[in-house]
């Protein structure tokens, strides 16, 4: 079975071409080695524990190398892999299927890592009624994989960008002359968008929710001070508490109440799975 098509990036063939672009370039001197005509079978193996993440940019990679080219997967996306597991076969032109390879990897690696990481966390927190978001902390390019590599692993995504939420900061504030004016114009020049707003403190979190914040984003708060905005906000507004949050916080700000905790750690310092493709 195949991700559901509205989880699927509308940009990932352009990613896919872009990688297949930078790393053929002018043509792979290396492949060319190999009879043309020449036939052959591999399979990927994850040398470590995963989470399956990536299958459709390893289908596009290899298919814009060679159409009939297919892999032939032994797990479905989402599903945890123990180490050792042979993810997919596939059989094919040796040169095409060689070319792919690394693109096909470089995406399988990266989004299985992510998606790895992200079900760990989500998995700390379960207990709780608290969603963790991801951020716009991601690689250039590959906000949209990284962000499909969260949900596949559990956790959730925060706004994409710039333009489909607003998320109101100390700088923001500062030059629209307040939290309450920030908001307001907010409000006036796209109603129909969420409203969060960052504040620093219980005074400014107070000024947020009466005027009329969606969300108020709890920045650097101590827990203790996480705990009294959840008394005091008493669900006027929805709470997400960011900023250098660690794991071994991470339980305990959850059971405060919080609604959201956002972390940049899920797309910013992720780490590649271990994965090899070996002919057979």
């Amino acid at each position: 079975m195949s991700p559901a098509p509205q989880l699927i990036p509308d940009d990932l063939r352009e990613q896919v071409n872009r990688a297949l672009a930078e790393d053929i370039g002018g043509g792979d001197i290396t492949a060319a080695l190999l009879e043309e005509t020449a036939e052959g079978s591999g399979r990927a193996i994850a040398r470590e524990a995963t989470v399956l993440c990536g299958r459709p940019w390893v289908d596009e990679a290899y298919r814009r190398l060679d159409a009939a080219l297919a892999a032939d997967w032994n797990f479905e996306e989402g599903d945890s892999v123990p180490a050792g597991s042979v993810l997919y076969a596939i059989q094919g032109n040796c040169r095409a299927m060689l070319t792919a390879e690394r693109t096909a990897l470089n995406f399988l690696q990266l989004l299985c890592g992510i998606a790895a990481r992200s079900r760990e966390l989500a998995a700390a927190v379960a207990h709780t009624e608290c969603r963790l978001l991801d951020t716009r902390k991601t690689i250039p390019g590959l906000r949209s994989a990284q962000k499909y590599a969260v949900r596949v692993g559990g956790c959730h995504n925060h706004r994409m960008g710039l333009y489909d939420a607003y998320l109101i900061k100390e700088n923001h504030i500062r030059a629209s002359g307040g939290i309450a004016g920030a908001i307001s114009r907010a409000r006036q020049s796209h109603p129909e968008k969420k409203v969060e707003v960052e504040v620093r403190d219980l005074d400014e979190l107070e000024q947020a929710v009466t005027a009329g914040t969606d969300i108020a984003m709890l920045d650097n708060f101590s827990l203790a001070d996480i705990r009294r905005a959840v008394a005091r906000c008493g669900g006027r507004c929805k709470l997400e508490a960011s900023g250098g949050i660690d794991e071994g916080a991470l339980v305990k700000i959850a059971e405060t109440g919080v609604d959201y905790i956002s972390l940049g750690v899920l797309t910013k310092h992720c780490r590649a799975a271990d994965l090899s493709f070996l002919l057979d």
